[in-house]
């Protein structure tokens, strides 16, 4: 199995690729440290599987837009995120890119080679956390004559960041309305153009106002 790993920490990288090569027909072809790295690494190597973190640094992309880009060029390549982030916009905004698998950084050596074979084997695996969290939002109450969502390509936390810049705010205000660091309300962005097919902010604008979002304090 050819398999590259995607981390922004060198530290974790190589021992990941470590663990991976010690695994039985398992070989690292490519190593990758920010999205375009990824992306060209994906296309030279030829991988079958991608071991994923979502957050690589500021200016190096998202994992998740990592993640869409790399499927987009190689439609049949596996991806496993393996990562800290555990919120519920992290697990279905990676999910929605196409990631078969996610696990949570300390699972342990045979969890991670478990896994790698099932989303290989074109399975879908979740860590024991992560799908619990899943579940409980899977199998949560229906409100009857709930309003439809806007946008249901959006994670709750995306939307939560497009009502606010359709405010009218800046990504400091926003960063600091919603406890959340500039960087990742960029990456929110980023994540809300590639999702609405919207080339600027201003356009995005438009689109949320259209749907009735922004019209708050």
């Amino acid at each position: 199995m050819r398999v590259m790993v995607v981390d922004d920490h060198p530290v974790f990288r190589m021992g990941m690729a470590a663990l991976l090569g010690s695994l039985a027909g398992v070989r690292v072809v490519a190593e990758a440290a920010s999205l375009p790295e990824a992306v060209a690494g994906a296309v030279a190597a030829e991988p079958e599987v991608v071991v994923m973190d979502l957050d690589l640094g500021e200016g190096a992309g998202s994992g998740v837009d990592a993640t869409r880009e790399i499927l987009r060029v190689r439609p049949r390549t596996a991806v496993l995120v393996v990562t800290m982030l555990d919120d519920d916009d992290s697990v279905f905004a990676s999910m929605r890119a196409g990631a078969r698998g996610y696990l949570l950084k300390g699972a342990a050596p045979e969890e991670i080679e478990r896994a790698l074979h099932a989303v290989a084997n074109g399975e879908v695996i979740l860590g024991p956390a992560v799908a619990t969290r899943a579940m409980a939002y899977l199998t949560g109450p229906v409100v009857p004559g709930a309003a439809r969502v806007p946008f249901p390509e959006l994670t709750a936390r995306e939307l939560e960041v497009l009502d606010l810049v359709a405010r009218g705010l800046d990504n400091t205000a926003v960063s600091r309305r919603l406890t959340l660091s500039p960087k990742t309300v960029r990456n929110h962005l980023s994540n809300i153009l590639t999702k609405l097919r919207t080339a600027t902010r201003a356009e995005a604008i438009v689109r949320a106002r259209e749907r009735g979002l922004g019209t708050g304090p």
